[in-house]
């Protein structure tokens, strides 16, 4: 099946406040962000992308804008699926006020038990999330086959949630998971596991184009592993100083 890059938007004027944005309006990037952002389209020169799929939060958006100029016959589609988790009433707080809220503990130890009041529970947002992914997948594979190349642009907390699906490791693990900021996560979707390919990378995706000779590796069971360096904190309610 298709490969997917996964984007964690740019650094936000919320993770620089330690403010854990949720679906607040208005969360832009920040001028760190901004250049993170500008940096995508160089990064991702030697990929060809079936397809952008984003967050529709702002951040998200902004973040993918200098990869759409730079490739005018690229269109952006948006998934409300993909969007950050629903915190409810802990949206627009600070996470240093989080931090002594019994359910943050929770949130660290056993979120798939988390619910945030007046929001959605851990799970359900992985449940969409991957279910957003599967769809996805299918489509991208129907429509430009089983080698191409599609990206999507979300949050720290979902994309963590979508790797742990890919390591086929439970929800209440995910904590040991790090992305940061305009980090790219790829997934390689087989018929019978996903590879993942590049977890939270902030270097060069060179190695990640197709191969020159299709139907190289046997089905696309072959996955080489990369790691990046760290950057800013991981800005999300499983830790750091960041928000997401």
């Amino acid at each position: 099946m298709a490969t997917l890059i996964l984007v964690r938007h740019g650094r936000s004027t919320a993770n620089t406040a330690g403010v854990l944005a949720g679906w607040t309006p208005g969360v832009a990037l920040d001028e760190r962000g901004a250049a993170q952002a500008a940096g995508l389209p160089g990064r991702l020169a030697d990929i060809p992308l079936a397809a952008v799929v984003s967050s529709p939060l702002q951040r998200c958006q902004e973040t993918v804008r200098p990869l759409l100029a730079a490739r005018p016959g690229l269109a952006m589609e948006t998934d409300e699926r993909i969007g950050e988790c629903h915190y409810g009433d802990w949206s627009g707080r600070k996470l240093a006020e989080l931090a002594d809220e019994p359910l943050m503990e929770v949130v660290q130890r056993h979120p798939s038990a988390a619910v945030f009041p007046g929001g959605e529970s851990m799970p359900a947002m992985q449940a969409r999330a991957v279910a957003a992914v599967r769809e996805w997948n299918a489509r991208i594979e129907e429509e430009h086959g089983p080698d191409a190349v599609f990206l999507m642009c979300s949050h720290g907390d979902v994309i963590k949630a979508l790797v742990a699906d890919a390591l086929g490791m439970h929800l209440d693990l995910f904590q040991r998971v790090h992305v940061d900021p305009c980090s790219l996560t790829v997934v390689r979707y087989t018929r019978l596991r996903p590879f993942l390919l590049r977890l939270g990378d902030t270097g060069e995706l060179a190695g990640l184009a197709p191969r020159a000779t299709p139907g190289d590796g046997a089905g696309g069971d072959g996955a080489s592993a990369g790691s990046g360096a760290r950057d800013d904190a991981d800005g999300v309610v499983g830790g750091g100083a960041g928000a997401p």
